[in-house]
């Protein structure tokens, strides 16, 4: 490895007392998604603004500037990709909060790496047809060919609830297309074989066969013009889905089991059945080690149930070589596959742990040597970081449960004041092994952090996801105790020093928790919560749609007597400690009619909050760095308040 990554540039004057500054922490990242070019002279990057995305492009030779790529109106860049080796394809997005997932404008644009031969791509106008209004077209197949054409999906709208899906051979230069394949019916997702052309289809429903609200697929084979369906998910069958084809000829896939962990394998192509190739008995499969000269052979999987592991598979290929050798360069952090050019000569990899959160690397195989190219966030430094260590607890009904547990740098792990900070959900989301800004501010601050993955989190199979159904104020809540109670008895947490934290679903948990243990914790901090389950039946953005009206019922309940039961609002004269409240005054997901009720309802029960922020202009999670330091630091002044702690320090760094 040429030029590892060199010592982090200074953080600028930090508080008196030695804390880093907030803003430290809170500072975005210098690169998101990135994508070498398909001859390796330039580098393609999304570079976080807030509440904006802008494309970058870099020389890859020396990192100069080539050009920066900003949308009018805030909206910013989602996918992108390169078209030829030289030419970029990418649309628009809208972010709305930083703990929601963005949403796509539809619109498409396609530039020149220096920026020239700007195009608007309205395939509406090149269709020979009316597209039903919502329509998108995301990309599917990019051979990266000189003459920019694309397999793209269409998909078309058909009420509410269901979408037509067509493969289409799209041109990147001027936006012609034409059909080449339908999907079997609505709500399908369409992958292509090794030859490039449509072969499978999986297809989703939102109810199971007892006609409860679900997410189940259903697979389907491409015969000629026809398609034949090989395994009917809502009905019994596997649940399977299409990862993609190698250059070789095999079909990858994953398939939720009904219990326990998804496998990964590969589909026969002869009758379309799954052959099972790897699961883990502990943690599904979270990511997949993919070689990079193009052939699009899988080499291993990621599990992470605790650290992530990384199990590479009994093959001959160049890459696993290659893929060991910087494992080995790296020792205690974890090497990951970007991109690479066309041939597999150039890869870029990405190196981090806990404590790092994340260097970019250069692999040249022509010279044999890796060079480093860019810190993630170049004033962090890892000899200054807390340690993440993963750990599991099994629960008062005996289900086993993961965590991850932050001590601060420098400390003997011991008797600490801690933070239990809650994830949003329940169901799919999870905490991960790594670098988290806010968790390293909290130990900054000296305080142990504690990150349950509670029933209904994601990463251990589809029957742990469910258990979050009917379970947000008693399983959830009990696993949280459980968790908080394992800390305390193995030393770690000072009983008297535990306040509970979280955004979104972490936010409920905020109020709930306490709530339905009371005694365990001295503070609560909610976060854009979902405290008034009717509120969400009504004015969130979940609401709107049929399927999310049946999941609400589902996990909420059926009747307003199980909605009340399950809802913060309803407890608040339980909840006997200090309080704080926090949403964004534009949140569609948690509106802020949640805070503003949970806040009446404390007041109401003698123990009004501390403080609450409806804070202008922000939505479901905080994008404006200003309106961050705030919130972090009255949050931290909070903390400290009740159980002791640095406090928020200086705020900002003198550059």
């Amino acid at each position: 490895v040429q030029g590892k990554s060199p010592a982090p540039a200074a953080a600028g004057t930090t508080a008196q007392d030695g804390l880093p500054p907030l803003d430290y922490f809170i500072r975005r990242p210098g690169y998101g998604t990135i994508r070498i070019s398909p001859t390796g002279e330039y580098l393609a990057m999304t570079v976080d603004h807030g509440d904006q995305d802008v494309l970058t492009v870099l020389r890859t030779s020396d990192l100069s500037l080539v050009k920066v790529n900003q949308l009018p109106d805030k909206q910013s860049v989602g996918q992108f990709f390169w078209t030829s080796p030289d030419r970029l394809m990418f649309n628009a997005i809208r972010k709305f909060g930083r703990v929601a997932q963005p949403f796509g404008t539809g619109q498409w644009y396609s530039v020149d790496a220096d920026g020239s031969k700007p195009r608007v791509l309205d395939p509406g106008k090149q269709a020979g047809r009316v597209l039903a209004g919502g329509s998108r077209f995301q990309p599917l197949y990019n051979p990266q060919n000189a003459d920019g054409k694309i397999l793209m999906t269409l998909v078309s709208p058909r009420g509410s609830e269901s979408a037509n899906t067509e493969v289409v051979e799209f041109a990147s230069l001027n936006a012609n297309w034409k059909v080449i394949a339908r999907a079997p019916r609505g709500n399908c997702e369409i992958s292509v074989d090794t030859d490039m052309k449509p072969a499978f289809a999986v297809c989703y429903d939102s109810e199971n066969a007892d006609g409860q609200f679900d997410t189940v697929t259903s697979l389907y084979k491409r015969n000629g013009e026809d398609w034949t369906l090989v395994s009917d998910g809502k009905n019994g069958g596997a649940e399977i889905s299409v990862l993609w084809a190698s250059r070789d000829g095999e079909i990858y896939a994953v398939r939720r089991n009904k219990t326990g962990t998804d496998s990964f394998g590969v589909i026969d192509r002869a009758n379309g059945d799954f052959v099972e190739k790897f699961r883990d008995p502990v943690g599904d499969p979270s990511d997949y080690i993919p070689a990079t000269d193009g052939s699009r052979t899988v080499l291993g999987v990621t599990t992470a149930s605790g650290r992530p592991v990384q199990h590479l598979f009994d093959i001959e290929h160049p890459d696993l070589d290659l893929y060991r050798s910087l494992d080995k360069a790296f020792p205690g952090q974890n090497v990951r596959f970007l991109t690479s050019t066309r041939d597999g000569r150039q890869v870029v990899f990405a190196v981090y742990s806990d404590t790092n959160p994340g260097e970019l690397y250069l692999f040249d195989r022509d010279k044999n040597q890796a060079r480093f190219m860019m810190h993630s966030r170049r004033w962090v430094d890892p000899e200054k970081s807390a340690t993440v260590e993963p750990f599991a607890f099994v629960a008062r009904d005996g289900l086993r449960v993961h965590g991850y547990l932050t001590l601060p740098r420098g400390s003997d792990g011991k008797n600490l004041p801690m933070i239990v900070n809650v994830h949003g959900g329940p169901m799919g989301p999870r905490d991960d092994w790594g670098y988290n800004w806010e968790t390293q501010m909290f130990a900054s601050r000296g305080y142990a952090v504690l990150q349950i993955n509670y029933r209904g989190s994601g990463g251990f199979g589809k029957a742990f996801e469910e258990m979050a159904y009917g379970n947000w104020h008693t399983g959830i809540m009990n696993d949280i105790a459980d968790g908080t109670k394992w800390a305390i008895e193995q030393g770690r947490a000072d009983p008297d020093r535990i306040c509970i934290y979280g955004g979104s679903f972490g936010g409920y948990a905020s109020m709930m928790a306490p709530a339905m243990h009371q005694g365990l914790f001295k503070c609560a901090f909610g976060y854009v919560g979902a405290y008034d389950a009717e509120v969400q039946m009504t004015k969130s953005d979940t609401s709107k749609r049929e399927s999310g009206r049946a999941y609400l019922l589902r996990a909420l309940g059926n009747t307003r007597e199980e909605r009340a039961a399950m809802s913060p609002v309803n407890h608040a004269d339980k909840v006997r400690i200090p309080t704080f409240l926090a949403a964004g005054a534009r949140a569609p997901r948690c509106p802020p009619e949640n805070t503003a009720a949970m806040n009446r309802a404390l007041a109401a029960a003698g123990n009004a909050p501390e403080g609450m922020i409806i804070q202008s202009g922000e939505m479901h999670g905080f994008y404006d760095e200003k309106n961050n330091l705030n919130l972090y630091t009255q949050m931290l002044d909070f903390f400290a308040r009740h159980i002791g702690g640095g406090g928020a320090g200086k705020v900002a760094s003198t550059h």
